[in-house]
């Protein structure tokens, strides 16, 4: 049966843009090859979906070019996606730093787009393998596990490398090599770090321990809160800085972000000489956290006997504790995929090849990150709708 176009990849963006071609009264078949669309979005932000953010902007994205995703975020913003959650009656809530989430589940979102998809008349297929791809006269045709389909247009929205389990595979990236399009590397984003050797001897048991911090690397930095595991970091602060740390790379935590630490050691030790340093920190810093700095760093004394230039040494280094992390967790946790197809070799306004007519890739298959936050939504609703738009 011929389509004026295929999506590939029942995931936000593929929703997103056959809803939109829908509404223009094209004819849209969806395939996705797991038995319900929407997986990812169902299980994220703890089944209550983040499913954008009030402060979404160009600012929060990561590409080989920042300024690729500039246009699709501009015409399609997180207040057209509110509002259409608006119009679905779809409660919601900002939990922090601008994160929206659904009041109830991230059901009602799959559902809304579910809606939106029918009222469109886009046809939806799951449980639908593509076995092969290959460009025709009349546009494209694809061997499916349903049987021969054909479309003027193809849609790539099958997503990254991220949550293998939820059935995210490479095969968006294969074809567009098979196209001919050029891929930045891919690498597991939002992601814990691991800990290996002495790091992780130092730090494995205190798993379970959170504080707020700021963590810095490659001259980013994110404040928001940072959690120990048994096998090394996460929290949100971590998630945010694994999209810029990689192996080598130094992290600085800054553990008191509140406070100027120096000034704090000084007047405290003006105030209280006889406490000891270990008790003090406690009073900012989980005990267990405040116990084991000294361990590696400061053997803890009462405060009258650290010399004013050592207590500035140690608020120094509380402002920037250094951690040694060896690698990340990977796809297996990853929220999303680094790298992708090189936008350079993409249209920013229609989300189109510049290699071959009637081809678009969107969503996270492309190379544009987003923070941690809702943003990775964002992108998927805006790239769905830039192309959606203009097939």
């Amino acid at each position: 049966m011929h389509h004026d176009l295929i999506i590939i990849g029942g995931g936000a963006a593929g929703l997103m843009c056959a809803i939109e071609a829908g509404k223009r009264g094209r004819r849209v078949l969806l395939i996705e090859h797991a038995n319900r669309v929407g997986k990812k979005i169902l299980m994220s932000g703890g089944g209550r979906c983040n499913f954008t953010n009030l402060h979404a902007s160009p600012q929060n994205f990561l590409s080989a070019n920042p300024h690729f995703c500039k246009s699709a975020l501009a015409r399609y913003t997180q207040w057209d996606f509110i509002a259409l959650v608006e119009r679905h009656r779809i409660a919601y809530h900002e939990k922090e730093l601008g994160q929206l989430f659904c009041d109830e589940s991230s059901k009602q979102i799959v559902r809304m787009l579910l809606d939106e998809c029918e009222a469109a008349s886009v046809r939806i297929e799951t449980d639908c393998t593509v076995l092969a791809v290959a460009r025709a006269d009349a546009g494209y045709v694809l061997e499916t596990s349903l049987g021969r389909v054909t479309a003027d247009a193809l849609v790539i929205a099958t997503g990254g490398l991220s949550i293998p389990k939820m059935g995210a595979t490479g095969f968006g990236y294969a074809l567009a090599r098979q196209f001919g399009h050029s891929l930045r590397p891919t690498r597991a984003a939002l992601v814990p770090l691991t800990l290996s050797g002495r790091p992780q001897e130092q730090y494995a048991d205190l798993s379970g321990i959170a504080l707020p911090v700021e963590a810095s690397a490659n001259g980013q930095t994110f404040r928001a809160g940072l959690l120990f595991t048994h096998r090394g970091l996460s929290g949100p602060a971590i998630l945010q800085i694994s999209s810029y740390w990689q192996p080598g790379d130094a992290l600085s935590l800054d553990l008191l972000p509140e406070d100027d630490a120096a000034a704090w050691l000084l007047r405290e030790q003006a105030e209280r000489p006889a406490l000891e340093l270990k008790t003090m920190l406690a009073e900012r810093l989980p005990k267990r956290l405040a116990q084991r700095l000294c361990e590696i760093a400061w053997p803890s004394r009462p405060l009258r006997q650290y010399r004013p230039a050592e207590l500035r040494i140690i608020g120094g280094q509380l402002k920037a504790w250094t951690i040694a992390a060896s690698g990340t967790e990977g796809y297996r946790t990853a929220e999303v995929t680094l790298g992708g197809v090189d936008v350079d070799e993409l249209s920013s306004t229609t989300m189109e090849s510049r290699l071959l007519p009637g081809l678009y890739f969107i969503g996270e298959v492309v190379d544009v990150t987003g923070h941690l936050g809702g943003f990775n939504f964002q992108w998927a609703w805006a790239s769905g709708v830039a192309a959606g738009k203009a097939i």
